[in-house]
């Protein structure tokens, strides 16, 4: 009778383990109190938002959102990499350093995707540690419900143990490669957060350079806006192909291209589709629009220089894409984290003998299992970074700051602008200058004077050759300058001045 009783209680323990740790258990429920007891709801944390709500949004997951009926709370296994794609605010991050945060975060335990992934593996060590007590407790004698000893019902088998020495001695190599793992992971997320931060920065200064150095005179408002219009799009065009190339395809084709046709041009449209590498083909359409721009060449140059930063950011999340943790390493940590913990139950089984019939060894294995598991988990989750990053959010975020700062143009703050300097007409475009006279504010979007060739400021020798109507603003320049007039000859013979090397 006694051995019924404690067959009985060791088949409730195992069945009560398996049912916590099932992954149906955590994959959510059809309610908002069902399988989310204990969880704040949205309006005792001061939160509106829905899962739903959040995923349009590209804000992400939280665990303590109200659940809308009809919804799960957190699906298993990859499905689940969209909903961590978190972007916060000021609010986000009240809640994040609230005084009460350890008692969400332990209620919101059996919600955690991180959880639920590892349900085999912590239900396969419970079975190990629940199977141990009950084959102990049979070879060894065991205590019934009222406190009485039993004797052995197989004496004859050896009880199972193993010396706990043996973990405390390989504890601490099991705990520097768990370290490096999660460490080097965290590296190459940080790397990639790292670089769509230089797209985010560098996005806003190409459009910010592109918009300040247009020489719009000669030119009339309506091809200027069209002008720095195209180059913004380029701009997002690349980050939204450097999107697209770091995402699985069944996850973002069809928006990358609905995307493309709805703010580009057909045909730029389908030339970036159907290019073999979409972010190199963006790129050079935005090159092409940089080189159209008018302005000096060497302020092209320095606009350049951003998307040579582009080209950096996307060879950097390539390698990080295709080359991983070294296999190795992550297979020896799995097996080596996985014999260690199925064995765990076995060394320390002796140090339970004072619970009843060793029935502490079972909740310590579980919690034990869970969160050295966890901490390899992370570690796999965090090794390839894109799908848990909100670029998505980046690229609307960059279309939108982009196109503002496209809209804006001189003197539209109401302060007047300073005429180019003499000294500096050098630096803009020829082909839209006017040499005789200098830009004003009022003149900004008009077309440019006639060109009229000015007096010479000296009496030319009679077999000198009158200077090109071109160089006039380098012959004015130089004569503002009070230099020499005897320079003016080479000018005029087609020389190099000093101003040729600013």
């Amino acid at each position: 009778m006694k051995l019924f009783a404690y067959l009985a209680l060791a088949g409730l323990l195992a069945s009560s383990m398996t049912a916590a740790f099932t992954p149906q258990s955590f994959t959510g429920t059809t309610s908002n109190t069902a399988g989310c007891v204990g969880r704040p709801t949205a309006s005792e944390l001061g939160m509106a938002q829905t899962i739903p709500e959040m995923t349009r949004a590209g804000t992400g997951w939280d665990s303590f959102c109200e659940v809308p009926e009809g919804t799960t709370i957190i699906p298993g296994g990859e499905a689940q990499r969209p909903f961590r794609r978190t972007v916060y605010t000021h609010d986000d991050w009240k809640k994040h350093r609230s005084q009460d945060r350890f008692i969400y975060y332990l209620q919101a335990i059996l919600g955690s995707g991180v959880y639920d992934n590892l349900a085999r593996e912590v239900l396969a060590v419970t079975a190990i540690a629940t199977a141990l007590v009950f084959y102990n407790g049979c070879a060894g004698g065991f205590t019934d419900l009222l406190g009485g000893k039993s004797p052995a019902v197989l004496p004859d088998l050896p009880k199972l143990t193993l010396p706990l020495a043996a973990f405390t001695i390989t504890s601490p190599s099991l705990g520097l490669l768990l370290v490096f793992r999660t460490n080097t992971s965290y590296q190459r997320w940080d790397e990639a957060r790292k670089n769509w931060g230089m797209n985010i920065n560098h996005t806003r200064d190409l459009t910010r350079m592109a918009n300040a150095y247009y020489d719009d005179r000669g030119v009339s408002p309506e091809q200027r806006a069209d002008d720095l219009n195209h180059v913004a799009l380029c701009t997002w065009a690349f980050v939204r192909a450097m999107k697209r190339h770091l995402s699985p395809e069944e996850e973002d084709e069809a928006a990358f291209r609905e995307e493309l046709y709805e703010k580009l041009s057909a045909q730029q449209a389908e030339m970036i589709i159907a290019a073999a590498h979409r972010p190199n083909r963006a790129l050079q359409d935005l090159s092409f629009a940089i080189d159209d721009l008018p302005m000096h060449f060497m302020r092209k140059n320095e606009i350049h220089k951003a998307v040579t930063i582009f080209e950096d950011d996307l060879g950097s999340s390539e390698r990080i894409l295709t080359s991983p943790v070294p296999l190795f390493y992550t297979r020896h940590l799995a097996r080596f984290l996985a014999i260690w913990l199925l064995l765990l139950p076995f060394g320390m089984y002796d140090s339970f003998k004072d619970t009843w019939n060793h029935i502490g060894l079972i909740p310590a294995t579980v919690v034990i299992a869970t969160m050295l598991f966890g901490i390899e988990e992370i570690g796999t989750q965090l090794e390839e970074p894109f799908t848990v990053l909100p670029m998505q959010a980046f690229c609307d975020k960059i279309y939108n700051w982009c196109m503002e700062i496209v809209s804006w143009s001189p003197g539209d703050n109401g302060r007047s602008l300073t005429p180019t300097k003499t000294e500096h007409a050098f630096f803009t475009s020829k082909a839209n200058a006017t040499p005789a006279t200098q830009a004003t504010p009022a003149s900004f979007g008009k077309p440019a004077a006639p060109v009229v060739a000015a007096p010479p400021p000296f009496v030319a020798a009679p077999s000198a050759p009158a200077a090109p109507v071109e160089d006039a603003a380098v012959a004015a320049a130089t004569a503002a300058l009070g230099k020499d007039q005897s320079s003016a000859p080479a000018q005029a013979s087609g020389g190099f001045s000093y101003l040729d090397n600013l």
